[in-house]
């Protein structure tokens, strides 16, 4: 089984005006509300493609009944842990630019906490993979995703940890299945800039060398990279109208773990990553089933080892 957990997850409020005036009073010209988190993105991705998966996490409140509903609706059972306070709302304003108010989160109680890990413990078996994505709820003590990846290590199952910073770096040693940070990204946890694709390899090996098992590097209008043991791999990038960014990295990853899971190839699976992120980048909300296996056939990685040795 595949477990996303997603410690902070949202309703996700998008709202497009025309033109934003502040001190006035403006009016929508379309809204809707979707299930947000990286996790859960992880989760509905994995539905697409015809994988199970469970998602874990903290929710409260009616804004947590609403993503528990919109997921039971799209045939996903979960399993998150209640709380006392509402799960947060995230106001994204499409207008001339792109504005973004996000909610902080709820307070945990220890309680809540500590029923979270139980559960945890009491699921995860030998053979699971679980996807740790994403930021923690204010207040949540540092250090928390550790502890998360102690049980799950304790049980014998495999990790993908999706977040940056300190969090990452401490998971690295713990041997992750899969990271993903894109190039910024990358350039921040190890304190430095990246100047070109070869900087970005020589650091992308370096997560390798610190203890993750498969790299992912995305590049955005750049394509992405797959860095193994076996080699370091580059796609193409697929041409087609870009509509929206949110959740492209999260689908990327389900479309690598989901086909993983079941292949244990991870040239394959990179090639379903690519074709779920370049979809959900092609659409207004998540990817769909249909637009994911039309752009597969289009994804095209070349093993770019060789050049990289050569310029060494």
């Amino acid at each position: 089984m595949i477990y996303t957990l997603t410690l902070n997850p949202s309703i996700d409020y998008i709202v497009h005006i025309d033109q934003l005036k502040t001190g006035e009073v403006n009016r929508m010209t379309a809204d809707f509300k979707l299930p947000g988190g990286k996790g859960i993105n992880v989760s509905r991705i994995l539905q697409r493609i015809d994988t199970s998966s469970c998602p874990l996490g903290f929710l409260g409140g009616f804004t947590g009944d609403f993503i528990e509903k919109w997921l039971i609706e799209e045939g996903i059972q979960s399993q998150f842990t209640k709380v006392k306070e509402d799960t947060r709302i995230n106001v994204k304003l499409k207008a001339e630019e792109e504005t973004e108010i996000n909610g902080q989160g709820p307070a945990l109680a220890e309680d809540e906490i500590n029923r979270l890990k139980f559960i945890l413990s009491e699921l995860v078996t030998s053979g699971d993979i679980v996807v740790l994505s994403g930021s923690t709820p204010a207040g949540l003590r540092k250090d928390f995703y550790q502890e998360l990846i102690h049980i799950i290590k304790e049980n014998g199952a495999e990790f993908v940890i999706d977040t940056t910073g300190d969090d990452l770096l401490a998971a690295l040693p713990e041997k992750p299945l899969l990271v993903k940070p894109n190039n910024h990204e990358l350039a921040e946890l190890y304190q430095t800039t990246l100047h070109s694709l070869d900087d970005i390899i020589v650091y992308g090996k370096k997560l390798l060398n610190d203890g993750a098992q498969n790299v992912i590097i995305s590049m955005a209008g750049d394509g992405a990279l797959l860095i193994t043991e076996d080699g370091t791999y580059l796609s193409n990038v697929l041409k087609h109208p870009v509509k929206n960014s949110v959740g492209a990295g999260d689908s990327m990853i389900a479309g690598f773990i989901g086909n993983f899971s079941q292949s244990k190839d991870p040239l394959e699976s990179f090639k379903w990553g690519v074709a779920c992120g370049s979809a959900t980048t092609f659409s207004d909300d998540l990817a769909t089933e249909t637009l994911i296996k039309e752009l597969f056939p289009e994804v095209t990685v070349k093993n770019i080892e060789e050049d990289y040795n050569e310029n060494q």
